[in-house]
């Protein structure tokens, strides 16, 4: 049977069970506790690279081996799930995914994901892709952030949007919430990001990860939150996220590179239970939304341009930071935020 490895250092001051730890990590891979007992007694989890009882007590600088047997091929199918396509032709449609949708089938989610949604809704009429698990699949949105994606029917179509994108010539422009105020107000973010060794499901700034580079700016002041427009240049792996956290601006609502002890910290003591409200019952992801996108099309050689309206969860959020955080009660700048399809 193929595997796949993943390593991971334990960085925590305190010791913690083994089995705690991998569980505490939330890996798709390492789906229940059940599995990963059973992947310690089958020695595929290795610590030192020895095999230990799943109640070893990791100390910092544990290496964790994890040896994991290759998913099974998928047997993809099309499902009747809702979609908001924002335009289409013979040759590509433009889908403004919800948040909390998967792009395509992986590691705990063989289903109900946009590559199933688009099976159904254009049956016979995708591209092959790279990948068969991944028809019409040209570029990926995280599972929480909301917005516009390009889906290729056709190979030609396919083959020609992977040039563009690899030229760095389509432009993604996404509207993000961050926690903190950025400064300077606009600017470019440059770095090299790669997979974290702590956590395999984050991506961390390093020496030897890949360049990454975005440009953003300020166009809404809070106090203590900020609404920016994001520009990448890159597109890597949760490159956004990772780039603001870098800047001590994180994502509201990102429960990977943001926590609600951070958002508490910010405030006042008699603000913080609003926090705590907005977290738990209407922002449940992160405020991240791929707003804009703007390219050639790959076949006409017209000159496309989309924007997807703002959902519904981060329009409450920016009425909520108007609401309790407003900077200038009198300005009307809010109203231009939310005029559908603006360009700024």
């Amino acid at each position: 049977m193929n595997t796949r490895r993943i390593k991971i250092v334990f960085d925590a001051d305190e010791p913690v069970r083994l089995d705690k730890h991998l569980a505490n990590l939330r890996l798709q891979e390492l789906h229940s506790r059940t599995f990963i007992e059973s992947l310690i007694k089958e020695d595929g989890i290795l610590v030192n690279n020895i095999p230990v009882k799943k109640s070893f007590l990791l100390t910092r600088g544990d290496e964790i081996d994890l040896k994991l047997p290759e998913p099974p091929d998928y047997q993809m199918k099309a499902q009747d799930i809702p979609l908001d396509v924002v335009y289409e032709d013979d040759d590509l449609a433009v889908i403004n995914k919800a948040a909390g949708m998967i792009v395509h089938p992986g590691h705990g989610n063989p289903d109900g994901t946009l590559v199933n949604a688009i099976m159904y809704r254009f049956a016979g009429e995708l591209s092959t892709g790279r990948d068969p698990n991944r028809p019409g699949i040209v570029h990926r949105l995280d599972r929480g952030t909301s917005g516009l994606i390009i889906i290729a029917k056709t190979d030609a179509a396919q083959v020609a949007l992977n040039h563009q994108f690899a030229r760095r010539e389509i432009k993604k422009t996404y509207l993000a919430i961050t926690s903190g105020i950025p400064e300077p107000p606009e600017g470019s973010i440059e770095c090299n990001i790669a997979r974290s060794l702590k956590n395999p499901r984050q991506m961390c700034v390093a020496e030897k990860g890949k360049w990454a580079v975005l440009h953003y700016k300020t166009i809404q002041y809070y106090h203590y939150f900020a609404l920016v427009k994001v520009q990448l240049e890159t597109g890597r792996m949760h490159q956004i996220r990772v780039q603001f956290a870098q800047r001590n601006m994180p994502i509201l609502g990102d429960l990977l590179y943001n926590t609600r002890r951070y958002v508490h910290a910010l405030l006042p003591q008699n603000m913080k239970h609003k926090a705590t409200e907005l977290l738990t019952n209407r922002l449940l992801r992160q405020a991240l939304h791929a707003w804009r996108l703007q390219f050639i099309h790959p076949i006409s050689g017209a000159e496309m341009d989309f924007c997807a309206a703002l959902p519904e969860d981060f329009l409450y959020t920016l009425k909520w930071l108007e609401r309790y955080f407003a900077v200038d009660t009198d300005s009307a700048s809010l109203n231009v935020i939310l005029e559908e399809n603006k360009t700024w």
